[in-house]
Order: structure tokens, then sequence, then C-alpha cells
């Protein structure tokens, strides 16, 4: 076989194997283990609910209001607003609409601001969310009780995105990412979580880099001192999606610019304290996802020297040119297989385009909210 083949097969091989075959994997291991037990039931635990924001008087009221609305002892629960250096009205809305603890802080980025949130706060569970989601009632009851089971470190919960009149497809990419997590969880400790609704033992908190988010470095950190991340669907949250294909390849662009950090430098390559399932979770899940862009290149340009060779190469060579063409006829043609496609190809060069604005001119450790999500 000659080079050229061997770099096909491999980087075409990875990448069905991390879009079909690690679910079909992780789906087959589940099926092998018992039903897991409900944790035991315990008194409710003292929650701080802390939300970083950055300018956000349009949402503020209407998020400390469903935060006080949950259905948890009132007596338990601390709503916490920590303003990262905020320019509008958000502070003094914040406070007039009930928040029991508001920090003024200077412009710090989200997770120095949360940092401080938690220092600043009083309960056994600390718990985050967007200043644009809105929590079930049920949500931080159920979210807070799967730390009943005392090896779980931290849990994040399950949002839901809201776009009725938009074309983005993060929805069906959404269902499919919630698929992985819940089997992850079921068979350990999930490799990612997200930013509208999640939580930790006061104890098992820790601070990063304020240009790496919690979202991704929070579960494999946690796993490698010795906690369980779970994830938790019935805990639901809903946030306004990007409205359109190209916001959200702009907001995943920016997300990569902090996510590159932590792969390469943030210790989620080194293996050191993972369980050998869970360092197979993480190769599959982030390793090879953040890959992809430099696996389809690989997988093209090898496809295209060997032409010639075999039918199967000629084939594997027009799959991605028929799905670039799908992508750039979306905009004029908004059918569905369409608009997936782009949001695929776009998505997937977000990952490179974040490598790439990291490397060239870092990343700043605040952002601004996504245009069309508040």
């Amino acid at each position: 076989m000659s080079f050229w083949a061997i770099v096909f097969w491999l980087s075409a091989g990875l990448l069905v194997y991390a879009q079909l075959g690690y679910p079909l994997l992780l789906a087959a291991l589940a099926r092998r283990l018992p039903p897991s037990p409900d944790p035991a039931a315990a008194d409710p635990p003292t929650v701080s609910l802390i939300v970083a924001a950055y300018d956000e008087e349009a949402v503020i009221a209407a998020k400390v209001a469903n935060a006080l609305a949950l259905d948890y002892p009132r007596a338990r629960l601390q709503v916490v607003i920590a303003a990262d250096g905020c320019n509008d009205a958000t502070v003094a809305r914040a406070r007039a609409v009930g928040a029991d603890l508001v920090l003024d802080l200077p412009r710090g980025g989200k997770i120095r601001a949360q940092d401080a949130g938690v220092a600043e706060s009083q309960g056994a569970i600390v718990a985050f969310s967007d200043a644009n989601s809105a929590w079930e009632p049920d949500a931080l009851r159920i979210l807070v009780g799967a730390f009943a089971d005392p090896a779980v470190g931290y849990a994040c919960g399950q949002v839901r995105f809201c776009n009725d009149a938009g074309t983005n497809q993060e929805g069906l990419y959404w269902r499919y990412e919630m698929g992985l997590r819940a089997l992850e969880s079921k068979l350990g400790s999930i490799t990612a979580g997200n930013g509208a609704i999640y939580a930790t033992r006061r104890e098992a908190y820790f601070e990063v880099d304020p240009i790496m988010g919690h979202d991704l470095s929070f579960p494999f950190n946690m796993v490698k001192r010795g906690w369980r991340a779970v994830y938790v669907p019935a805990a639901r949250a809903t946030e306004k999606m990007v409205p359109s294909i190209e916001g959200e390849f702009a907001r995943k662009r920016r997300m990569m610019s902090h996510t590159w950090p932590i792969v390469l430098r943030g210790g989620l390559l080194s293996p050191r304290g993972y369980p050998p399932l869970y360092a197979l979770m993480i190769a599959s899940h982030r390793v090879l996802r953040y890959g992809a862009p430099f696996l389809h290149v690989a997988a093209l340009i090898s496809s295209a020297l060997l032409l010639r060779s075999s039918p199967v190469y000629a084939i594997a060579f027009a799959l991605p040119v028929v799905l670039l063409a799908a992508a750039l006829l979306a905009p004029v043609l908004p059918l569905r297989p369409l608009l997936v496609a782009r949001y695929y190809v776009l998505t997937t060069v977000s990952v490179a385009a974040g490598l790439w604005d990291w490397l060239r001119h870092g990343t700043p450790a605040g952002w601004e909210p996504a245009e069309g999500t508040r």
C-alpha cells in the first residue's frame, strides 16, 4: 500500500469512527451495564446560583426572576449576579429585582467573574447559568440531586435551543451531542459540559486560566481529581439560538479560540489521571472532533492523488466536493439537507479558524454575546 493510500484510509477511517463508530461503541458498552439506581434522597443542600453578566440589562431582570421562581427552598438558595465590568444598567436592574448578591466587578472576563462569585457566595453547591438562559422550575432540584452520589463533583443539565424563525441547524447537532453525553455519563463521566446549566461541589471547584472556559476544562479535570462529571438530562434549560448558520459559525469560532488552549496546553491531552475508558472517550469525542478539519483535508488530498488507481478514491473525492457544493447552494436554496450540509461545513471550518485566531493573536478573556441571542 502506498503512502497516500495509508493517509487516505487512516484519515477516512478516523472520520467515520468519530462520527458513527464511537456512538455505536458507546451504545454497545452501555447495553451491558445494569440500570443505574437513583441516588438516595437527601435534604436539599444550600446552593449559590451564580450568573456572570456583561452588559445584560436587556435580560438580567428576567434571569433573576427565573432563578427566584425555581422550585427550591428559598432559604437554601442564594442568587448571585457577578457583573463583569458592565457599562449599562445590569447592576441596578439585578439589585432592583431582588438578587441576593450583586458584585460590581472590574472587567476581567466571564471566568474571573465566576471565580469572584464563588469566593463571595455561601452555598455548599455552586451552580452556574448564562444570563440569557431560562431554567425549568424543577431544574435546580433535579440537577442538585446528582450530588447525592458522593463520587459526583460536577453535573450539567440539558440545554434546549429555541429558534422558530432562523435557519440555524444547531438543534440537530445538539441532539446528537446530547445522546453521546448521556452514554458517556452512564459509562463513567462526560467529556464536556455546557454553560447554561451546571454545578459543582464547592470543594471540587477550582480556578482555571481566564481564557479557558468551564465547559471543557471542568469535566476532564474533575476526573483527574477523582470526581465523576455527569449529565442530568431531566434538569432542563432553554436558550435563544443564534438565528443564522453564519452567526453560529462566528460563535463556534470564538468558542474554539478558547478551546484550543485547553487542548494544547491545558492538560486535556495528558492521559495522567484518566481511567482507560475515559481516555478512549477523550480521544474519540474530543481529540478526533477537533482534528476533523485536518482529517478532511488529508482525505481530500490523498483521494485526489489516488483518483486513477481505483473508483473507490474517485467516489471518496466526489463526496466532499458534493458536500461543499450543497453548502454553497444553501443560501440560494434553503432546503433542510442543504442547510445541514452548510452547517456541517461551517462548523468544521470554525474549529480550524479558532485555532488560527488563537495562534495569530491569542484569545481575550472577555467576549461580546453572540448577536441575536438576547
